[in-house]
């Protein structure tokens, strides 16, 4: 089977681990996934990640994070898509539920979150949010 959006995808499995109250997901191996995976861990969205070897195939492991009962992530929402993609200037990068989530920014500096971007001064491909 092809993938034509694999973050798309991972968001997917992302979101019905959170909702099933899983400990962990996997997903194939990217490396947009990983630094994704990094942004979300420094945030406190997951509790750590790594990458793993299955079956000679490498996945990237993610262990959610839980307060109590309560989930850290509430929503994750992709935004650009292969059919349209959505690029925003560094003066109108938007913001996930009034600045308490984050939103994922493909720059020509890497994957940042919005507040790193507008630190930086740089515009780019909205990917998604999380809050």
């Amino acid at each position: 089977m092809s993938r034509t959006d694999l973050i798309s995808d991972c968001f997917t499995v992302l979101r019905n681990a959170v909702f099933a109250k899983k400990d962990d997901a996997s997903f194939p191996y990217s490396g947009s996934m990983l630094k994704i995976c990094s942004i979300l861990k420094d945030e406190g969205y997951l509790q750590n990640y790594k990458e793993i070897d299955l079956e000679g195939k490498k996945k990237i492991k993610i262990y959610l994070r839980y307060d109590g009962k309560k989930n850290a992530i509430t929503q994750i929402k992709k935004i650009s898509t292969p059919g349209r993609r959505v690029y925003v200037p560094k003066k109108s990068i938007p913001r996930a539920l009034g600045g308490y989530g984050i939103t994922l920014i493909s720059t020509s500096s890497g994957i940042m979150t919005d507040r790193k971007a507008k630190e930086l001064g740089v515009g780019g491909e909205v990917i998604g949010m999380v809050w």
